[in-house]
């Protein structure tokens, strides 16, 4: 049993691929998820998309730019197989203005199993690329590694026991080495 349960323990500035290796080697074959530092670049990218427009794999680059790939894309190919400070999927849809806003935004990764704390690093690489979204995770996947097995595990609606074994794995994020 966790006897940090109220403590939470600061989250990772990275994280590292923690998926299978033999994903990661496919990964380098793959493309990479396209740029978008800009509301131009992301309404380039969408108008090559047939609506609506996503949801997209996404990851957040060390550099702080939104990389949106194809959905049936890896995080790790997305990201170029390097760490990223957010993965997940990100929905967009046609603003009033024009323009394109995030109406989805979640960050299940199997393949990077980011805490919910990367949300901020998402919400700052679209805020860069000029598109509203709304503000938290409206998905929040919680992924814990179980001590007792080794496993990942998705905690579901606040209940941390691992579905291989169910032992309780511990309430802080665990599911890979940070990168600091």
């Amino acid at each position: 049993m966790d006897t940090d349960r109220g403590r939470r323990a600061a989250p990772p500035t990275a994280y590292r691929h923690v998926g299978p290796p033999v994903i990661r080697a496919a990964a380098r074959d793959a493309p990479p998820g396209t740029p978008v530092a800009s509301a131009a670049q992301l309404s380039d990218r969408l108008g090559r998309q047939p609506a609506p427009a996503g949801p997209f794999t996404c990851t957040v680059g060390t550099d702080g730019v939104l990389r949106p790939a194809d959905r049936r894309s890896e995080h790790v190919a997305c990201a170029g197989g390097g760490a990223v400070p957010g993965a997940g999927e990100v929905e967009f849809a046609r603003a009033a203005d024009g323009g394109h806003r995030a109406v989805e935004m979640s960050n299940p990764s199997t393949g990077y199993c980011p805490d919910t704390a990367c949300r901020p690093a998402v919400a700052a690489a679209l805020e860069r690329a000029g598109v509203r979204h709304p503000g938290g995770f409206t998905y929040a996947a919680v992924f814990r590694r179980c001590p007792e097995c080794g496993e990942t595990s998705l905690a579901r609606e606040g209940f941390f026991v691992c579905v291989f074994c169910e032992s309780e794995p511990p309430a802080r994020w665990n599911a890979g080495p940070p990168i600091a």
